[in-house]
């Protein structure tokens, strides 16, 4: 006897930040929606990226600011790490979050599926495994956000002890004496600072000719000398091409070069969209080569009735924000209502490494390739009262614009930033980059005194022609 089918305006595949923001934005507006969810609902970025990634962030910025607490007449006496009380404290935030959002679902009355779904033909989904296994959803519309899994470079066997990927790390207990981290992208770049922070001897194997490729120049190096003052080996233009694990660690063989002999490896090259078995016969959905789905600007697959957000999708960044940024606009084209596509070349980035990066728009090379003729102006955090104030003075505020035909600024295209907190600091930047403000009417805001914000001001000020402390 063939299962019942279970009708819903909405069905949506991988309950990640992409799948429970369409979720919870489709109900709110009244629809009907179905939630299929292979593990718990809050996907990579709560379960095993984003939000515990920072909380050992921030467990190495305690310990920073212990180390340095004599600084300010504090003397805390000898400073101890136990990793495991930094992991259970992990996984409690997590939990709570995961009960917040999980009660947001079912208070919105979105029925919620457990298993691993696959798309049929006419918008059909089947639940394959799970708690749910056998149940079979139609949707009059169907949302792809089956998310994505780390990637790995052949060679490398994980084996979640000796070598790991992101999300064996986040269960580690304890930490190495010393780290290879394979990759010098963002999350590279997080995972060794906080391990350097924590103690940990580290190295970067990075196959690019930078860390932080995609970042401004300036920006990056900031955070080369802060690696290299702290001890952090940077190896750039190297190829990573196996490993062999012994009793005393992991030699990590570099193609051309010396073995790196250390007691763990991460693994940190990239991510990619989990679509293995997501499609059935006849759904007219088009996977590119790489294995990503192929949506328009406006989350629209090959078949009118399937959209599709964050990493699954091809050419967009795997960023959570982007995906609540998409799954809105879908929701909205199912309404019937004007929806405005992202702009990808404007999202924001954040960078919570020590220091940490933010950045949104063009860089200043960026600018250039496109033709643009423009204005540069950068402010360090030397100079910032909060930043002396907190003993954090490492970074630059750097902020690109068009140049007029006069030679004075207009349009921002940019705004690049490394240092204290600028993680938190990039909204006033990101308003400006996205709604083409001039340098003048974005230096026209307020920025409060003291504060972290102020070099953003400042730089804005010069930008915009007569600086106050910027030449």
């Amino acid at each position: 006897m063939a299962p019942e089918v279970q009708q819903f305006d909405v069905v949506i595949i991988g309950g990640g930040p992409g799948g429970y923001a369409a979720a919870l934005y489709g109900a709110a507006a009244g629809l009907n929606v179905g939630l299929i969810e292979r593990d718990k609902v809050g996907g990579t970025c709560l379960q095993r990226g984003c939000v515990p990634a920072k909380e050992f962030l921030e467990t190495a910025h305690v310990r920073r600011t212990l180390e340095h607490a004599s600084n300010f007449g504090i003397n805390p006496g000898e400073v101890t790490v136990d990793f495991s009380v930094s992991q259970n404290r992990k996984n409690e935030v997590v939990d709570k979050l995961t009960k917040g959002l999980t009660g947001l679902l079912k208070g919105r009355k979105v029925t919620l599926f457990d298993g691993t779904a696959r798309l049929d033909a006419d918008q059909i989904v089947t639940v394959l495994d799970g708690a749910d296994a056998g149940a079979v959803l139609k949707g009059t519309n169907v949302v792809l956000a089956a998310g994505s899994v780390p990637r790995t470079l052949p060679g490398f066997d994980i084996d979640g002890v000796k070598v790991v990927t992101s999300d064996e790390f986040l269960d580690l207990t304890s930490l190495p004496a010393s780290a290879a981290v394979i990759g010098g992208g963002a999350i590279g770049c997080e995972f060794a600072s906080m391990l350097s922070d924590m103690g940990t001897k580290v190295t970067i194997l990075e196959f690019l000719p930078t860390i932080l490729a995609g970042c401004d120049a300036e920006v990056v190096s900031v955070v080369q000398r802060s690696f290299k003052k702290r001890g952090i080996e940077v190896l750039t233009g190297v190829k990573a091409t196996g490993h062999k694990v012994s009793k005393s660690g992991v030699a990590v063989s570099v193609e051309g070069g010396e073995d790196v002999k250390v007691d763990l490896v991460v693994m940190s090259v990239g991510r990619r969209p989990r679509t293995e078995g997501l499609l059935g016969e006849g759904t007219g959905v088009e996977i590119d080569e790489r294995g990503f789905v192929v949506a328009d600007a406006y989350m629209r697959t090959a078949n009118p009735h399937v959209y599709a957000v964050g990493d699954v999708v091809a050419g967009t960044p795997q960023l959570a924000h982007v995906a609540f940024a998409e799954a809105i606009v879908t929701i909205k084209m199912i309404l019937g209502e004007a929806a405005v596509p992202v702009d990808y070349d404007r999202v924001p980035w954040a960078i919570y490494s020590n220091p940490e990066v933010a950045f949104c728009g063009l860089t200043e090379a960026g600018a250039k390739e496109k033709g643009y003729e423009v204005v540069v102006k950068k402010d360090p955090f030397g100079g910032n009262s909060r930043a002396q104030i907190i003993g954090e003075t490492e970074g630059v505020v750097k902020i690109i614009a068009e140049k007029r035909a006069d030679g004075s600024a207009g349009q921002i295209l940019g705004v690049h930033m490394a240092g204290p907190w600028v993680t938190e600091q990039l909204g006033a930047g990101y308003f400006a980059v996205n709604w083409e403000a001039t340098a003048e009417e974005a230096a026209a805001l307020i920025q409060p005194h003291p504060s972290l914000s102020e070099t953003f001001g400042e730089t804005l000020i010069a930008l915009a022609g007569r600086g106050l402390h910027v030449g």
